[in-house]
């Protein structure tokens, strides 16, 4: 628990240096405000609970990189297509993780995905605004899902 607060505090600390700066000042306001965001965030995010790996997540970045450059591309190509094909819609993504802070993880770094946007959490899945529902949508979710499962595990597993 100690060294989760610790970890936490000096993560804000750091976050406040870089965005703020080293100033004496500043860090008068600083450290008070980075304490008040670890009991925050310990309050509402206990250590040892549902949450992402660093370190898995860390070996995805390549994966998100190249998807990012990928998708890029597509949303460039409809752009600056001269009739945009879209058929925009919904579609349902049936997701193993459970309801909470994992599914909540995941509904995140999915909405990063260019054309679709989590709009709903059900019971069993996750509802999808998407741009063009004729293309494989739930299939490139599936596999992100699948791909993202060992970073999103319990930290007690």
């Amino acid at each position: 628990m100690a060294t989760g607060a610790i970890a936490r505090t000096l993560g804000y600390l750091g976050l406040w240096v870089v965005l703020i700066g080293i100033d004496p000042l500043d860090l008068a306001v600083g450290l008070p405000t980075a304490a008040l965001a670890t009991w925050a965030s310990l309050r509402l995010l206990p250590p040892g609970g549902p949450g992402l790996r660093p370190g898995a997540a860390l070996m995805l970045v390549p994966r998100f990189l190249w998807l990012s450059v990928v998708a890029g591309l597509d949303v460039a190509r409809r752009a600056l297509a001269p009739r945009v094909r879209l058929q925009p819609g919904f579609v349902t993504d049936p997701v193993e993780l459970p309801r909470g802070p994992l599914r909540n993880w995941f509904a995140s770094i999915t909405s990063l995905m260019p054309g679709t946007v989590p709009v709903a959490d059900e019971r069993d899945a996750l509802v999808y605004h998407c741009l063009d529902v004729s293309q494989p949508v739930v299939e490139q979710l599936k596999a992100e899902e699948a791909a993202w499962a060992p970073a999103l595990r319990s930290a007690r597993e």
